[in-house]
């Protein structure tokens, strides 16, 4: 196995753990809190899986060298993974634009929508989107 699908493996591990502790935030608590009450929860869960957690993550947006706008993520972990909470009874196309807004900014390339506010949980995997060039 080359370097570079060890790198795939080990994120694709990290990714499984995430899901898996937002499946257990959710199994303990169910819809109706707030985002907070949720992103607490899952903090609390990845650290315990020795996952490294940025909560808050700044993000800076950059237009010709210049910082134009300011962000934040709601949780960057390992520093490739960007984590964004809802808890909406839906996810909006307005949701998966914002997290790819953020992974472009960042320069990361996956990211993590998690919905906790509907009948079910809702977890949408995210990419950056590539411009190409000439």
């Amino acid at each position: 196995m080359d370097e570079e699908e060890l790198k795939r493996k080990a994120l694709e591990e990290k990714i499984t753990k995430i899901i898996q502790c937002a499946y257990n935030v959710r199994g303990v608590l169910p819809k109706g809190f707030l985002e907070k009450v949720y992103k607490n929860a899952l903090y609390l869960e990845l650290r315990e899986h020795n996952l490294n957690v940025t909560p808050e993550a700044p993000i800076d947006v950059y237009y010709k060298g210049v910082v134009v706008g300011e962000y934040r993520a709601d949780m960057l972990v390992d520093n490739d993974v960007i984590i964004e909470l809802k808890a909406t009874q839906c996810l909006t196309r307005q949701d998966e634009v914002q997290i790819v807004n953020y992974l472009t900014a960042l320069h990361i390339d996956t990211g993590l929508l998690i919905n906790f506010g509907g009948d079910n949980l809702e977890i949408k995997r995210k990419y950056r989107e590539y411009k190409k060039t000439k």
